[in-house]
């Protein structure tokens, strides 16, 4: 009998997931090492990456660190030479890159409000692109993009217009390159968090009133383990999912329920 759950490997593949110093971006790349993947550890923090490459090479998976801003044409020009020149090719490309700076938004500067939009909207985009060519050229290939739910829902209570703004274009523009290269061998599709515990919340995590917040607002009465992404991004980034595109996949525990 087939083990169905082979469709789930991703031996011999190689993936770059942006945004790997820290938080979600650490579990998610030691989750595709471990489903067989050569992994592209990508992010500004040159250290970091390093160490998580040598802590995947070390457990017996394949990993490189390559020192990146998603925000910068050169950089990302760079990652996609290096991870052909290691690897040769890219098979899948994970858009985990973000940052945001919560403030309202009668006191956010133009120039804050462009920051955020920089890496989280058009360094997805930049990334997307420039992986695109390599995938196209070969006729396949996984494009997993990491919105959130504020992507669909306003943050309110935690104003943050540049935030919000920037994972609602990448839940649009993950619909709109998942139609335009659907024929084309290409599968774009996004993941939406809830509450997860990182770098970036650690100011709603570091005190009782915010996981008060956390757990009274969402319907499982809890934030979320980082692991329990790794379900979701295996399914997109694998043969499990061969005819999904444009989809938004929400793990929030409910949060965008009620």
């Amino acid at each position: 009998m087939d083990d169905p759950t082979r469709m789930f490997r991703l031996d011999g593949r190689t993936a770059i997931v942006t945004g790997a110093s820290s938080g979600l971006g650490v579990v998610m790349s030691e989750a595709l090492a471990g489903a067989g993947a050569n992994v592209v550890l990508a992010a500004r923090r040159t250290e970091r990456i390093e160490e998580l490459a040598g802590s995947i090479t070390a457990a017996g998976g394949k990993a490189v660190a390559v020192p990146c801003d998603v925000s910068r044409e050169d950089d990302v020009d760079r990652m996609i030479a290096a991870t052909q020149e290691r690897f040769g090719s890219i098979d899948v490309l994970v858009n985990n890159a973000g940052v945001a700076d919560p403030r309202p938004a009668e006191q956010e500067s133009l120039e804050q409000f462009k920051r955020v939009l920089d890496v989280n909207l058009s360094g997805v985009f930049l990334c997307a692109q420039r992986c695109s060519r390599v995938m196209l050229a070969k006729g396949s290939g996984v494009i997993v993009n990491v919105a959130s739910v504020l992507g669909v829902v306003g943050a309110g209570q935690i104003p943050q217009a540049s935030y919000t703004a920037s994972k609602g274009g990448v839940v649009n523009l993950t619909r709109e390159l998942a139609a335009q290269w659907a024929r084309r061998g290409i599968r774009v599709n996004a993941i939406l968090p809830g509450w997860f515990p990182s770098e970036m919340t650690a100011g709603m995590f570091d005190n009782d009133d915010g996981k008060r917040w956390i757990r009274g607002r969402t319907p499982m009465g809890r934030a979320g383990d980082p692991k329990e992404l790794n379900g979701a991004l295996l399914f997109l980034a694998s043969d499990a999912s061969s005819y999904v595109t444009g989809a938004m996949v929400l793990v929030d525990g409910g949060w965008t329920t009620v």
